[in-house]
Order: C-alpha cells, then sequence, then structure tokens
C-alpha cells in the first residue's frame, strides 16, 4: 500500500506515493485543527480594537503630522489588502490629516516592483498611497539611531527614524535564526543599512546556539533587533498568524513585545512538533511566495536537519521559478567546490566583514556537511549543482537517488509538507 500525499510547490503542488511501512511520519502544525473567530477582517479589526499594551491606533496617531507604516516586501505573504486598508482607516479615524507613508521593508533583498506592490495592496491603496521601497545601499537615506550592546553600528531608513509616528504591519512564522519573524524585524533587518544587517547577520551570531528557530531567549540575533526596533521608537504593530492557505487565523496588535510575544505564544501552541528522526525527510517552503527561490529553500532544509539521521537525506520541494535568488550565495559555492572550506572561511570573518548572503551560506553549509541534499526544482539543473545539490525533476525521481544515496532499498521516511510552519 501506498500513501499519496500533496507537497506545496510554487502556486500548485506535487503529489508523491510513498509506501506506508517505510513512512514514518507526516508532520504538519495544528494550525488546520484551529477554528478561527471570524472572518479576516473580522479577526484584524478585533485586534485594533483590543490591542496590547498601549493606547488604541486612533489615539496614538492624534497629534502625529508624518506617520510611516512599514510593511514586508514581495518574499512575504502578508496579506496586506486586508490589513493595510484597516490599518489606514484607523490612522485617519484619529488623524484626518496625517502625512502617510508606506515603507516596504526590503532588507537586502532586491527592490519589489511596481506589479508585485499592486499585487500585495490592491490597485486603490497603490494609487492613492505614497508608497516607497527600501534600499539598504542607499546611503543617503540612513541615518544612524546608536550602537547595540553586542557592537553594531544601527543606520536605518530615515523615513522610519524622521517620523512623528512609527508603525509596522507583519506576519509570524517560526524563522531559522531570529526564532519567529514579525516584530521588530519589520525595523531589522526591514528598513536597516546593508552594514547593519551584515553585522546582525555575521558569522558568530549566527553560531550561536540560540539563533534557532523558536528561542527568543539570548537569541543575539533577536537582541540586536529588539534594540533597534526600541530605540527607533516603533510604537505599534500588528501582526497575523496565518494558515497553510495563508489566509488570516489570528491577529495581535499594539506594544511590539507585547503583542509579539502574545502572537508566538499562540504560534508555538499550533506548530511545536516532536521530530521523528529518518533515513530521508522530504519538505518544502510551503510553495509561494517562499519557493521563489534556492536562498529561501535553506530555510526548509533547517527544519528537515532537525529530524533526519546524520548522514541521511533531506528532499527539498521548492519551484525557485527566480534560481538562486542572490548572486553572493550562488558565487560563494560556485566558485569553491570543497564546502568544508566555505564553512572555515565563514567562521573566521570578522563580525565588520560579514559579506552579503553569509549567514544563509553557514547555515546551508552546516546542513551540507552533515546531510545529502536533493532538490526538486524547476531552476536549471546547472545552478542547482553548482549550489552542491543534487537535481530531480520530481519527487519520484529524488527518492530514487536518496535509496541510493544511503545505498537502502528500504528507508524511513518522515514528510514535512510545509517545512516552514512547524519547529521543533
Amino acid at each position: 500500500m501506498k500513501k499519496e500525499l500533496n507537497i506545496p510547490y510554487g502556486t500548485s503542488s506535487l503529489t508523491c506515493k510513498i509506501e506506508e511501512n517505510l513512512l514514518k511520519a507526516v508532520i504538519s502544525d495544528r494550525m488546520h485543527q484551529y477554528v478561527s473567530a471570524g472572518s479576516p477582517d473580522t479577526i484584524v479589526s478585533s485586534a485594533l480594537a483590543n490591542p496590547l499594551g498601549t493606547k488604541p491606533l486612533h489615539e496614538l496617531v492624534k497629534g502625529k503630522k508624518r506617520i510611516t507604516i512599514v510593511t514586508s516586501d514581495h518574499t512575504r505573504p502578508m496579506p496586506s489588502s486586508v490589513t493595510m486598508p484597516l490599518l489606514l482607516s484607523e490612522i485617519r479615524r484619529g488623524n484626518p490629516d496625517a502625512d502617510i507613508t508606506i515603507l516596504i521593508g526590503t532588507g537586502t533583498h532586491r527592490a519589489t516592483t511596481p506589479q508585485e506592490i499592486e499585487n500585495r495592496f490592491g490597485p486603490a491603496i497603490t494609487a492613492s498611497e505614497r508608497i516607497c521601497v527600501h534600499d539598504c545601499d542607499e546611503l543617503d537615506s540612513m541615518r544612524e539611531i546608536g550602537r547595540t550592546p553586542a557592537g553594531n553600528m544601527i543606520a536605518l531608513n530615515k523615513l522610519a527614524v524622521e517620523t512623528d509616528l512609527l508603525i509596522a504591519e507583519g506576519f509570524i512564522e517560526p524563522h531559522f535564526f531570529a526564532g519567529f519573524s514579525g516584530g521588530r524585524k519589520s525595523i531589522m533587518p526591514g528598513v536597516a543599512a546593508r552594514s547593519s544587517i551584515m553585522y546582525n547577520h555575521c558569522a558568530e551570531m549566527i553560531a550561536d546556539c540560540h539563533s534557532q528557530a523558536g528561542i527568543l531567549e539570548h537569541n543575539p540575533i533577536h537582541e540586536d533587533m529588539v534594540f533597534a526596533a526600541k530605540k527607533t521608537g516603533l510604537a505599534f504593530i500588528l501582526n497575523v498568524v496565518l494558515n497553510n492557505q495563508k489566509e488570516i487565523v489570528a491577529a495581535f496588535a499594539g506594544d511590539m513585545e507585547k503583542a509579539h510575544q502574545a502572537g508566538t505564544g499562540f504560534l508555538a501552541s499550533l506548530c511545536q512538533c516532536a521530530p521523528v528522526i529518518s533515513d530521508i525527510v522530504i519538505t518544502s517552503n510551503g510553495g509561494y511566495p517562499l519557493d521563489q527561490n534556492i536562498y529561501q529553500s535553506v530555510k526548509c532544509m533547517t527544519t528537515a536537519a532537525k529530524t533526519c539521521r546524520p548522514g541521511g537525506v533531506i528532499i527539498a520541494v521548492c519551484q525557485c521559478r527566480d534560481g538562486h535568488g542572490g548572486d553572493s550565495f550562488f558565487e560563494t559555492f560556485a566558485s569553491e567546490p570543497d564546502t568544508r572550506l566555505i564553512m572555515e572561511q565563514i567562521q573566521n570573518r570578522n563580525s565588520t566583514d560579514t559579506v552579503p548572503d553569509q549567514w544563509q551560506s553557514q547555515i546551508f553549509c552546516r546542513i551540507l556537511l552533515n546531510y545529502h541534499v536533493i532538490l526538486v526544482s524547476d531552476a536549471p539543473k546547472s545552478i542547482v549543482e553548482h549550489l552542491h545539490l543534487t537535481y530531480a525533476t520530481g519527487i519520484d525521481e529524488a527518492i530514487v537517488l536518496a535509496k541510493a544515496m544511503i545505498q537502502t532499498e528500504r528507508p524511513s521516511i518522515t514528510v514535512i509538507p510545509d517545512g516552514l510552519s512547524v519547529m521543533f
């Protein structure tokens, strides 16, 4: 008997059939069991009406002329077509004459395109609101706000610094080295200068044992981010939690730390799982937009690594329609066939000498040094292989390759359909 499973892939899914006596576990979050308290609009409106640790937003905005709202970029499935109209309505309810700027936090990602902006917000907001896209390399647009206890000089987009009220919207999911997304992460790395992001993602911080999904306490990366958000005066956040269909099931608004803590606690109650160690682990990035490139696909590999035996095989099912997703990330591996040497070079680099994409390369190296990794993808085979991965056109082919790698026809298999929705 074989069990048929669907794995998210781009905007659709891929199907595989696995012998039931080989399948040890299918690990999913419990989000599908959660019954939300109404429509997305109702959930978000309720959160805005009942903020945690602050006054309601329509009161906070009174007397504030310039207001900046930081939001996520095209690499995140943030449902801004739902959240942004409600935020704007709350602001104008308390301050009809407010000068509002929507600032898209790209971090070090490429600029969000006009079409992606319209896809995110809808044509009405795109046409009527001032929307700016952050550029981490545009030094004239940055302002230094102070140095963190870890030694990081924080420089942020002046639209976030030189405003009368700073607001951020985002969504919360497990994050493979910051603990969770959302909250303070909208500011750092969202609207930070490249130099500040490089330091925050340096080899020493990435290597810290607390820099993992689901961990905030003593996480040096998180602590750096909190400093930046507090120092710039982030006054109010709206964070949502999404289910596997990218639909809003919960929302948390108010104080940056209190609302984020409530949101992460809620999420952890639904996505914390026990690992089931197997020879082969099959997973994905949960489909589009998070599986747009190989760079982002490293995230699901880190989840799989926590339930794969040392020397086992990780099969990452990610469409990667945009290819590798990071020039420096790609060149790091394409120019050096020895993964161990790449890791040594990263570990010997000073915090102030962090290079673009180094953090992703470091985590990727850690995976490659302990597991075989097969990528099921639409990306060109040459790109996949230059990144020290094994290329496969489908899941069934990948399983055949995996069996050969570990030299057994009867491997144990764990499947995590959405590797970004669970944490161990």
